[in-house]
Protein backbone atom coordinates (compact mmCIF):
# COMPACT_ATOMS: atom_id res chain seq x y z
CA UNK A 1 0.00 0.00 0.00
CA UNK A 2 1.27 3.50 -0.76
CA UNK A 3 1.63 5.95 2.10
CA UNK A 4 -0.76 8.88 2.18
CA UNK A 5 0.40 12.48 1.62
CA UNK A 6 1.37 14.12 4.89
CA UNK A 7 1.81 10.80 6.71
CA UNK A 8 4.73 10.77 9.14
CA UNK A 9 7.50 8.30 8.38
CA UNK A 10 8.38 5.64 10.92
CA UNK A 11 12.08 6.10 10.19
CA UNK A 12 13.88 9.03 8.59
CA UNK A 13 17.56 8.98 7.61
CA UNK A 14 19.25 12.23 6.65
CA UNK A 15 22.64 12.64 4.97
CA UNK A 16 23.88 9.19 5.96
CA UNK A 17 27.44 8.36 4.98
CA UNK A 18 29.95 5.58 5.66
CA UNK A 19 33.63 5.68 4.76
CA UNK A 20 36.28 2.97 5.02
CA UNK A 21 39.36 3.47 2.85
CA UNK A 22 36.94 5.08 0.38
CA UNK A 23 33.33 6.28 0.78
CA UNK A 24 30.80 3.43 0.36
CA UNK A 25 27.72 5.50 1.26
CA UNK A 26 27.38 9.24 0.66
CA UNK A 27 24.67 11.72 1.68
CA UNK A 28 21.70 9.32 1.61
CA UNK A 29 18.35 10.70 2.79
CA UNK A 30 15.31 8.41 2.78
CA UNK A 31 11.99 7.88 4.56
CA UNK A 32 10.41 4.57 5.59
CA UNK A 33 6.65 4.47 6.21
CA UNK A 34 4.48 2.08 8.28
CA UNK A 35 2.62 -0.55 6.26
CA UNK A 36 4.80 -0.06 3.18
CA UNK A 37 7.30 -2.26 1.34
CA UNK A 38 10.28 -0.19 0.18
CA UNK A 39 12.69 -1.95 -2.18
CA UNK A 40 16.40 -1.13 -2.15
CA UNK A 41 18.00 -1.84 -5.53
CA UNK A 42 21.49 -1.37 -6.89
CA UNK A 43 24.55 -3.19 -8.11
CA UNK A 44 26.94 -4.93 -5.72
CA UNK A 45 28.90 -2.30 -3.87
CA UNK A 46 26.18 0.33 -4.42
CA UNK A 47 25.65 0.66 -0.65
CA UNK A 48 22.42 -1.31 -0.05
CA UNK A 49 23.78 -3.61 2.64
CA UNK A 50 25.76 -0.80 4.24
CA UNK A 51 22.62 1.31 4.57
CA UNK A 52 20.57 -1.57 5.97
CA UNK A 53 23.30 -2.50 8.46
CA UNK A 54 23.45 1.08 9.74
CA UNK A 55 19.68 1.04 10.26
CA UNK A 56 19.90 -2.39 11.92
CA UNK A 57 22.63 -1.34 14.35
CA UNK A 58 25.44 -3.43 12.85
CA UNK A 59 27.39 -0.42 11.60
CA UNK A 60 27.79 3.14 12.84
CA UNK A 61 27.57 5.88 10.19
CA UNK A 62 30.43 8.31 9.73
CA UNK A 63 28.00 11.07 8.72
CA UNK A 64 24.31 11.89 8.99
CA UNK A 65 21.56 11.16 11.49
CA UNK A 66 18.43 9.04 11.93
CA UNK A 67 15.04 9.54 13.58
CA UNK A 68 12.67 6.76 14.66
CA UNK A 69 9.07 7.89 15.23
CA UNK A 70 10.35 11.46 15.54
CA UNK A 71 13.00 10.66 18.17
CA UNK A 72 16.79 10.47 17.64
CA UNK A 73 17.85 6.94 16.73
CA UNK A 74 21.48 5.80 16.96
CA UNK A 75 21.63 2.09 17.92
CA UNK A 76 24.87 0.92 19.50
CA UNK A 77 24.35 -2.64 18.26
CA UNK A 78 21.89 -5.11 16.81
CA UNK A 79 20.28 -5.91 20.15
CA UNK A 80 19.57 -2.25 20.78
CA UNK A 81 18.01 -1.92 17.31
CA UNK A 82 15.84 -5.00 17.96
CA UNK A 83 14.70 -3.57 21.28
CA UNK A 84 13.55 -0.50 19.33
CA UNK A 85 11.55 -2.77 17.01
CA UNK A 86 13.95 -2.98 14.07
CA UNK A 87 14.92 -6.48 12.95
CA UNK A 88 16.99 -7.88 10.08
CA UNK A 89 17.09 -11.04 7.98
CA UNK A 90 20.60 -11.01 6.55
CA UNK A 91 21.82 -12.55 3.31
CA UNK A 92 24.77 -14.08 5.17
CA UNK A 93 23.49 -16.69 7.57
CA UNK A 94 24.07 -16.21 11.31
CA UNK A 95 22.94 -19.67 12.40
CA UNK A 96 24.86 -22.01 14.71
CA UNK A 97 25.28 -25.29 12.76
CA UNK A 98 25.64 -27.55 15.81
CA UNK A 99 22.36 -26.39 17.35
CA UNK A 100 18.92 -27.58 16.29
CA UNK A 101 16.44 -25.61 14.20
CA UNK A 102 14.39 -24.86 17.31
CA UNK A 103 17.43 -23.79 19.34
CA UNK A 104 18.52 -21.41 16.56
CA UNK A 105 15.05 -19.90 16.36
CA UNK A 106 14.83 -19.15 20.08
CA UNK A 107 18.50 -18.88 21.02
CA UNK A 108 17.81 -15.74 23.09
CA UNK A 109 14.68 -17.12 24.76
CA UNK A 110 15.13 -20.85 25.47
CA UNK A 111 12.45 -22.37 27.76
CA UNK A 112 13.68 -24.15 30.88
CA UNK A 113 12.10 -26.57 33.34
CA UNK A 114 13.74 -27.39 36.65
CA UNK A 115 16.90 -25.66 35.44
CA UNK A 116 17.16 -27.76 32.27
CA UNK A 117 16.28 -26.97 28.67
CA UNK A 118 12.65 -27.93 28.07
CA UNK A 119 13.00 -29.45 24.59
CA UNK A 120 9.35 -30.44 24.32
CA UNK A 121 8.23 -26.85 24.95
CA UNK A 122 10.96 -25.51 22.65
CA UNK A 123 9.96 -27.79 19.77
CA UNK A 124 6.28 -26.98 20.30
CA UNK A 125 7.07 -23.26 19.99
CA UNK A 126 9.16 -23.85 16.87
CA UNK A 127 6.62 -25.97 14.96
CA UNK A 128 4.12 -23.22 13.97
CA UNK A 129 6.94 -20.86 13.03
CA UNK A 130 8.52 -23.53 10.80
CA UNK A 131 5.14 -24.11 9.15
CA UNK A 132 4.92 -20.42 8.23
CA UNK A 133 8.01 -20.82 6.01
CA UNK A 134 7.27 -24.28 4.64
CA UNK A 135 9.56 -26.33 6.91
CA UNK A 136 6.80 -28.27 8.66
CA UNK A 137 8.12 -31.59 7.30
CA UNK A 138 11.37 -31.20 9.25
CA UNK A 139 11.97 -32.23 12.85
CA UNK A 140 12.58 -29.08 14.98
CA UNK A 141 15.40 -31.02 16.66
CA UNK A 142 17.37 -31.40 13.39
CA UNK A 143 20.82 -29.77 13.61
CA UNK A 144 20.98 -26.77 11.28
CA UNK A 145 24.29 -28.04 9.92
CA UNK A 146 22.44 -31.04 8.42
CA UNK A 147 20.23 -28.76 6.29
CA UNK A 148 20.90 -27.52 2.79
CA UNK A 149 21.76 -23.84 2.38
CA UNK A 150 18.26 -23.06 1.09
CA UNK A 151 16.61 -24.64 4.12
CA UNK A 152 19.02 -22.77 6.37
CA UNK A 153 17.91 -19.56 4.68
CA UNK A 154 14.30 -20.40 5.54
CA UNK A 155 15.30 -20.90 9.19
CA UNK A 156 16.97 -17.48 9.12
CA UNK A 157 13.79 -15.96 7.68
CA UNK A 158 11.63 -17.72 10.29
CA UNK A 159 13.78 -16.23 13.05
CA UNK A 160 13.19 -12.76 11.62
CA UNK A 161 9.43 -13.31 11.85
CA UNK A 162 9.48 -13.95 15.60
CA UNK A 163 7.73 -11.37 17.72
CA UNK A 164 6.37 -7.97 16.87
CA UNK A 165 8.52 -5.42 15.10
CA UNK A 166 8.13 -1.97 13.59
CA UNK A 167 10.57 -2.25 10.72
CA UNK A 168 11.88 -5.48 9.16
CA UNK A 169 14.81 -5.56 6.73
CA UNK A 170 15.12 -8.46 4.27
CA UNK A 171 18.57 -8.59 2.61
CA UNK A 172 18.37 -10.94 -0.41
CA UNK A 173 15.93 -13.28 1.38
CA UNK A 174 14.94 -15.25 -1.73
CA UNK A 175 18.38 -15.72 -3.29
CA UNK A 176 18.42 -19.45 -2.46
CA UNK A 177 14.68 -20.16 -2.56
CA UNK A 178 12.59 -21.88 -5.19
CA UNK A 179 9.40 -20.28 -6.52
CA UNK A 180 7.30 -22.15 -3.94
CA UNK A 181 9.40 -21.00 -0.99
CA UNK A 182 9.47 -17.45 -2.39
CA UNK A 183 5.67 -17.39 -2.59
CA UNK A 184 5.52 -18.45 1.07
CA UNK A 185 7.93 -15.68 1.98
CA UNK A 186 5.95 -13.06 0.05
CA UNK A 187 2.73 -14.12 1.79
CA UNK A 188 4.42 -13.49 5.13
CA UNK A 189 5.77 -10.11 3.98
CA UNK A 190 2.31 -8.99 2.83
CA UNK A 191 0.80 -10.12 6.13
CA UNK A 192 3.36 -8.03 8.00
CA UNK A 193 2.58 -5.03 5.80
CA UNK A 194 -1.12 -5.37 6.59
CA UNK A 195 -0.20 -5.27 10.29
CA UNK A 196 1.51 -1.90 9.74
CA UNK A 197 5.12 -3.11 9.73
CA UNK A 198 7.52 -1.15 7.55
CA UNK A 199 9.38 -3.55 5.23
CA UNK A 200 12.74 -2.97 3.54
CA UNK A 201 13.27 -5.49 0.72
CA UNK A 202 16.71 -5.87 -0.89
CA UNK A 203 16.92 -8.10 -3.96
CA UNK A 204 18.77 -8.49 -7.25
CA UNK A 205 15.69 -10.19 -8.70
CA UNK A 206 14.02 -7.23 -10.30
CA UNK A 207 10.80 -9.08 -11.12
CA UNK A 208 10.44 -9.71 -7.37
CA UNK A 209 10.92 -6.02 -6.66
CA UNK A 210 8.13 -5.18 -9.09
CA UNK A 211 5.93 -7.89 -7.63
CA UNK A 212 6.27 -7.17 -3.92
CA UNK A 213 7.26 -3.53 -3.36
CA UNK A 214 5.27 -0.28 -3.12
CA UNK A 215 8.24 2.01 -3.80
CA UNK A 216 11.70 1.46 -5.27
CA UNK A 217 14.79 3.32 -4.06
CA UNK A 218 17.90 2.90 -6.20
CA UNK A 219 21.50 3.34 -5.08
CA UNK A 220 24.47 3.69 -7.41
CA UNK A 221 28.07 4.07 -6.25
CA UNK A 222 26.93 4.83 -2.70
CA UNK A 223 24.48 7.57 -3.63
CA UNK A 224 20.68 7.58 -3.82
CA UNK A 225 19.74 7.96 -7.50
CA UNK A 226 15.95 7.92 -7.36
CA UNK A 227 12.90 6.90 -5.30
CA UNK A 228 9.70 6.17 -7.22
CA UNK A 229 6.47 4.17 -6.91
CA UNK A 230 7.10 0.64 -8.19
CA UNK A 231 4.10 0.92 -10.53
CA UNK A 232 5.80 3.83 -12.31
CA UNK A 233 9.00 1.89 -13.15
CA UNK A 234 9.46 -0.96 -15.59
CA UNK A 235 12.30 -3.43 -15.08
CA UNK A 236 14.32 -1.79 -17.88
CA UNK A 237 13.96 1.57 -16.07
CA UNK A 238 15.25 0.04 -12.83
CA UNK A 239 18.22 -1.54 -14.65
CA UNK A 240 19.17 1.73 -16.34
CA UNK A 241 19.02 3.59 -13.02
CA UNK A 242 21.11 0.90 -11.31
CA UNK A 243 23.92 0.54 -13.86
CA UNK A 244 23.72 3.79 -15.79
CA UNK A 245 23.45 1.93 -19.11
CA UNK A 246 21.29 -0.55 -21.02
CA UNK A 247 21.90 -4.26 -20.38
CA UNK A 248 21.12 -6.74 -23.12
CA UNK A 249 18.07 -8.87 -22.33
CA UNK A 250 19.24 -11.77 -24.49
CA UNK A 251 22.59 -13.52 -24.78
CA UNK A 252 24.22 -14.96 -27.86
CA UNK A 253 26.70 -17.69 -27.04
CA UNK A 254 27.61 -17.87 -30.72
CA UNK A 255 28.19 -20.85 -32.97
CA UNK A 256 29.69 -23.83 -31.18
CA UNK A 257 29.78 -27.59 -31.41
CA UNK A 258 28.43 -29.80 -28.64
CA UNK A 259 30.41 -33.02 -28.54
CA UNK A 260 30.16 -36.38 -26.81
CA UNK A 261 29.84 -37.12 -23.08
CA UNK A 262 32.66 -35.87 -20.84
CA UNK A 263 31.09 -36.62 -17.45
CA UNK A 264 28.48 -39.26 -16.71
CA UNK A 265 26.66 -40.41 -13.62
CA UNK A 266 25.32 -43.95 -13.71
CA UNK A 267 22.68 -44.95 -11.14
CA UNK A 268 24.23 -42.75 -8.44
CA UNK A 269 22.69 -43.02 -4.97
CA UNK A 270 23.48 -41.63 -1.54
CA UNK A 271 20.91 -42.16 1.21
CA UNK A 272 17.55 -40.51 0.52
CA UNK A 273 19.12 -37.36 -0.97
CA UNK A 274 20.32 -38.91 -4.26
CA UNK A 275 18.43 -41.93 -5.57
CA UNK A 276 19.41 -43.80 -8.75
CA UNK A 277 20.39 -40.73 -10.79
CA UNK A 278 21.87 -41.13 -14.29
CA UNK A 279 22.85 -38.24 -16.59
CA UNK A 280 25.40 -37.10 -19.19
CA UNK A 281 27.28 -33.82 -19.51
CA UNK A 282 28.47 -33.25 -23.08
CA UNK A 283 31.55 -31.36 -24.22
CA UNK A 284 30.85 -27.69 -24.85
CA UNK A 285 27.38 -27.56 -23.29
CA UNK A 286 25.69 -26.03 -20.27
CA UNK A 287 23.62 -28.65 -18.46
CA UNK A 288 21.22 -27.17 -15.92
CA UNK A 289 19.83 -28.75 -12.77
CA UNK A 290 16.51 -27.43 -11.45
CA UNK A 291 14.47 -28.52 -8.45
CA UNK A 292 13.05 -27.43 -5.13
CA UNK A 293 15.24 -26.77 -2.11
CA UNK A 294 16.23 -30.21 -0.77
CA UNK A 295 15.65 -31.98 -4.09
CA UNK A 296 19.18 -33.41 -4.15
CA UNK A 297 20.85 -31.12 -6.69
CA UNK A 298 23.71 -29.99 -4.47
CA UNK A 299 24.18 -33.48 -3.00
CA UNK A 300 24.62 -34.87 -6.52
CA UNK A 301 27.30 -32.26 -7.31
CA UNK A 302 29.14 -33.16 -4.11
CA UNK A 303 29.35 -36.77 -5.31
CA UNK A 304 30.84 -35.65 -8.63
CA UNK A 305 33.38 -33.45 -6.85
CA UNK A 306 34.44 -36.07 -4.30
CA UNK A 307 33.15 -34.14 -1.29
CA UNK A 308 30.82 -37.08 -0.56
CA UNK A 309 30.93 -40.69 -1.70
CA UNK A 310 28.04 -42.59 -3.33
CA UNK A 311 26.46 -45.62 -1.68
CA UNK A 312 26.11 -47.13 -5.16
CA UNK A 313 26.53 -46.26 -8.81
CA UNK A 314 29.51 -45.07 -10.83
CA UNK A 315 31.00 -42.04 -12.58
CA UNK A 316 32.64 -41.89 -16.01
CA UNK A 317 35.08 -39.14 -16.99
CA UNK A 318 35.75 -38.95 -20.73
CA UNK A 319 34.38 -42.48 -21.06
CA UNK A 320 36.65 -44.06 -18.41
CA UNK A 321 35.68 -45.08 -14.86
CA UNK A 322 36.44 -42.28 -12.39
CA UNK A 323 36.44 -42.45 -8.61
CA UNK A 324 36.69 -38.93 -7.10
CA UNK A 325 37.68 -40.02 -3.61
CA UNK A 326 38.38 -36.41 -2.62
CA UNK A 327 37.98 -32.88 -4.00
CA UNK A 328 41.74 -32.83 -4.59
CA UNK A 329 41.39 -35.83 -6.91
CA UNK A 330 38.55 -34.15 -8.78
CA UNK A 331 40.53 -30.94 -9.26
CA UNK A 332 43.54 -32.92 -10.48
CA UNK A 333 41.23 -34.53 -13.05
CA UNK A 334 40.05 -31.11 -14.27
CA UNK A 335 36.77 -30.77 -12.36
CA UNK A 336 36.04 -27.58 -10.42
CA UNK A 337 33.13 -26.78 -8.12
CA UNK A 338 31.79 -23.37 -7.15
CA UNK A 339 29.76 -24.02 -4.01
CA UNK A 340 26.45 -22.37 -3.12
CA UNK A 341 27.91 -21.20 0.22
CA UNK A 342 30.79 -18.99 -0.88
CA UNK A 343 31.61 -17.77 2.63
CA UNK A 344 31.45 -21.08 4.46
CA UNK A 345 32.98 -23.33 1.79
CA UNK A 346 34.35 -21.25 -1.05
CA UNK A 347 36.68 -18.58 0.34
CA UNK A 348 39.40 -17.90 2.90
CA UNK A 349 37.77 -14.65 3.94
CA UNK A 350 40.56 -12.97 5.97
CA UNK A 351 43.13 -13.60 3.20
CA UNK A 352 43.82 -11.55 0.09
CA UNK A 353 42.24 -11.67 -3.34
CA UNK A 354 45.61 -12.85 -4.67
CA UNK A 355 45.82 -15.83 -2.33
CA UNK A 356 42.21 -16.83 -2.96
CA UNK A 357 42.65 -16.56 -6.73
CA UNK A 358 45.72 -18.80 -6.95
CA UNK A 359 44.80 -21.20 -4.13
CA UNK A 360 43.88 -24.11 -6.43
CA UNK A 361 47.19 -23.97 -8.33
CA UNK A 362 49.85 -22.71 -5.94
CA UNK A 363 52.57 -24.69 -7.72
CA UNK A 364 52.25 -22.45 -10.77
CA UNK A 365 53.34 -19.37 -8.78
CA UNK A 366 55.94 -21.06 -6.57
CA UNK A 367 59.69 -21.00 -7.03
CA UNK A 368 61.88 -23.34 -5.00
CA UNK A 369 59.12 -24.03 -2.52
CA UNK A 370 58.34 -20.33 -1.97
CA UNK A 371 55.35 -18.45 -3.30
CA UNK A 372 56.32 -15.78 -5.84
CA UNK A 373 54.17 -12.92 -4.54
CA UNK A 374 54.72 -10.88 -7.69
CA UNK A 375 53.42 -13.78 -9.84
CA UNK A 376 50.48 -14.16 -7.46
CA UNK A 377 49.70 -10.46 -7.76
CA UNK A 378 49.96 -10.53 -11.58
CA UNK A 379 47.61 -13.51 -11.80
CA UNK A 380 45.06 -11.82 -9.54
CA UNK A 381 45.27 -8.54 -11.46
CA UNK A 382 44.42 -10.40 -14.68
CA UNK A 383 41.17 -11.72 -13.26
CA UNK A 384 40.33 -8.51 -11.41
CA UNK A 385 40.28 -6.85 -14.84
CA UNK A 386 38.60 -9.75 -16.65
CA UNK A 387 35.78 -10.15 -14.12
CA UNK A 388 35.52 -6.43 -13.25
CA UNK A 389 36.06 -7.15 -9.53
CA UNK A 390 35.54 -3.96 -7.53
CA UNK A 391 38.42 -3.81 -5.08
CA UNK A 392 41.46 -1.84 -3.98
CA UNK A 393 43.87 -4.39 -5.47
CA UNK A 394 45.12 -8.00 -5.16
CA UNK A 395 46.23 -7.48 -1.54
CA UNK A 396 42.77 -6.53 -0.26
CA UNK A 397 41.21 -9.14 2.09
CA UNK A 398 38.22 -10.90 0.53
CA UNK A 399 36.00 -10.28 3.56
CA UNK A 400 36.07 -6.55 2.73
CA UNK A 401 34.40 -7.14 -0.66
CA UNK A 402 30.68 -7.13 -1.41
CA UNK A 403 28.95 -10.49 -1.85
CA UNK A 404 28.95 -10.33 -5.65
CA UNK A 405 32.62 -9.46 -5.82
CA UNK A 406 33.41 -12.32 -3.45
CA UNK A 407 31.61 -14.65 -5.86
CA UNK A 408 33.75 -13.33 -8.70
CA UNK A 409 36.89 -14.21 -6.72
CA UNK A 410 35.64 -17.80 -6.41
CA UNK A 411 35.14 -17.87 -10.18
CA UNK A 412 38.60 -16.40 -10.70
CA UNK A 413 40.19 -19.26 -8.75
CA UNK A 414 38.83 -21.95 -11.05
CA UNK A 415 39.43 -19.94 -14.20
CA UNK A 416 43.05 -19.61 -13.13
CA UNK A 417 43.23 -23.37 -12.55
CA UNK A 418 41.81 -23.81 -16.09
CA UNK A 419 39.61 -26.83 -15.32
CA UNK A 420 37.71 -28.44 -18.22
CA UNK A 421 34.50 -29.13 -16.26
CA UNK A 422 32.90 -26.56 -13.95
CA UNK A 423 30.14 -27.41 -11.49
CA UNK A 424 28.43 -24.10 -10.69
CA UNK A 425 26.05 -24.24 -7.73
CA UNK A 426 23.97 -21.03 -7.65
CA UNK A 427 26.71 -19.05 -9.46
CA UNK A 428 24.81 -15.74 -9.48
CA UNK A 429 23.40 -15.88 -5.97
CA UNK A 430 23.46 -12.36 -4.52
CA UNK A 431 24.91 -10.86 -7.71
CA UNK A 432 23.43 -7.77 -9.30
CA UNK A 433 21.99 -7.66 -12.80
CA UNK A 434 25.04 -6.08 -14.44
CA UNK A 435 27.51 -8.53 -12.92
CA UNK A 436 25.11 -11.42 -13.63
CA UNK A 437 25.21 -10.75 -17.36
CA UNK A 438 28.99 -10.43 -17.19
CA UNK A 439 29.10 -13.94 -15.72
CA UNK A 440 26.71 -15.25 -18.38
CA UNK A 441 29.01 -13.78 -21.04
CA UNK A 442 31.94 -15.44 -19.30
CA UNK A 443 30.10 -18.77 -19.51
CA UNK A 444 29.88 -18.20 -23.25
CA UNK A 445 33.64 -17.65 -23.41
CA UNK A 446 34.22 -20.90 -21.52
CA UNK A 447 31.99 -22.82 -23.92
CA UNK A 448 33.86 -21.46 -26.92
CA UNK A 449 37.08 -22.63 -25.24
CA UNK A 450 35.65 -26.16 -25.14
CA UNK A 451 34.76 -26.22 -21.46
CA UNK A 452 31.65 -28.00 -20.15
CA UNK A 453 29.42 -26.56 -17.42
CA UNK A 454 26.82 -27.85 -15.00
CA UNK A 455 24.72 -25.03 -13.53
CA UNK A 456 22.42 -25.44 -10.51
CA UNK A 457 20.02 -22.56 -9.99
CA UNK A 458 16.83 -21.85 -8.10
CA UNK A 459 16.03 -19.25 -10.76
CA UNK A 460 14.25 -21.02 -13.63
CA UNK A 461 14.56 -17.95 -15.84
CA UNK A 462 18.32 -18.13 -15.47
CA UNK A 463 18.44 -21.81 -16.41
CA UNK A 464 16.15 -21.28 -19.39
CA UNK A 465 18.35 -18.42 -20.58
CA UNK A 466 21.76 -20.09 -20.45
CA UNK A 467 21.30 -23.88 -20.61
CA UNK A 468 21.27 -26.32 -23.54
CA UNK A 469 19.41 -28.92 -21.47
CA UNK A 470 17.76 -28.84 -18.05
CA UNK A 471 17.61 -31.83 -15.68
CA UNK A 472 14.92 -31.61 -13.02
CA UNK A 473 15.51 -33.22 -9.62
CA UNK A 474 12.63 -34.09 -7.30
CA UNK A 475 12.91 -35.82 -3.90
CA UNK A 476 16.37 -37.14 -4.77
CA UNK A 477 15.45 -38.54 -8.19
CA UNK A 478 15.91 -37.30 -11.75
CA UNK A 479 12.31 -36.48 -12.69
CA UNK A 480 12.79 -35.17 -16.24
CA UNK A 481 15.30 -33.88 -18.79
CA UNK A 482 14.29 -31.06 -21.15
CA UNK A 483 16.04 -30.00 -24.35
CA UNK A 484 16.24 -26.30 -25.30
CA UNK A 485 13.15 -25.35 -27.23
CA UNK A 486 11.11 -28.17 -25.68
CA UNK A 487 10.66 -26.73 -22.21
CA UNK A 488 8.50 -24.19 -20.47
CA UNK A 489 8.34 -23.01 -16.87
CA UNK A 490 5.13 -24.86 -16.04
CA UNK A 491 6.51 -28.19 -17.29
CA UNK A 492 9.70 -27.77 -15.26
CA UNK A 493 7.75 -26.88 -12.11
CA UNK A 494 5.41 -29.85 -12.58
CA UNK A 495 8.44 -32.17 -12.78
CA UNK A 496 10.03 -30.51 -9.75
CA UNK A 497 6.96 -31.15 -7.61
CA UNK A 498 6.30 -34.69 -8.90
CA UNK A 499 8.50 -36.59 -6.46
CA UNK A 500 7.33 -34.57 -3.47
CA UNK A 501 3.67 -35.17 -4.37
CA UNK A 502 4.37 -38.91 -4.72
CA UNK A 503 6.17 -38.92 -1.38
CA UNK A 504 3.28 -37.12 0.33
CA UNK A 505 0.70 -39.52 -1.10
CA UNK A 506 2.72 -42.49 0.17
CA UNK A 507 2.87 -41.00 3.67
CA UNK A 508 -0.89 -40.56 3.74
Amino acid sequence: MAHTPGESPLLRVEGLGKTYAVPVLEDVSLEFFPGEILALAGENGAGKSTLSRIIGGLLAPTAGRMELAGEPYAPAGRRQAESAGIRMVLQELSLIPTLSIAENLFIDDLPHRFGLLDRAALNARAAPLMKRVGLERLDPGTPVGDLGIGQQQMVEIARGLIGECRLLIFDEPSAMLSDRETDLLFAQIRELRERGVSIVFISHRLDEIKKISDRVSILRDGRLVTVQPSADMEIDDIVRAMVGRDVESELDFGARTVGGPVLEGQHLSRGARVRDVSFQLRKGEILGFAGLVGSGRTELMRLLFGADHPDSGSILLNGAPFVPDSPRRAVQAGIAMITEDRKGQGLLLPLSIGINTTLADIASISRGGWVDTRAEETAAETFIRKLAIRCLGPAQPVDELSGGNQQKVVLARWLYRDCDILLLDEPTRGIDIGARYEIYALMGDLLRDGKSLIVISSDLRELMLVCDRICVMSAGRLAAVFERGAWDQDAILTAAFSGHIHQTSQEH
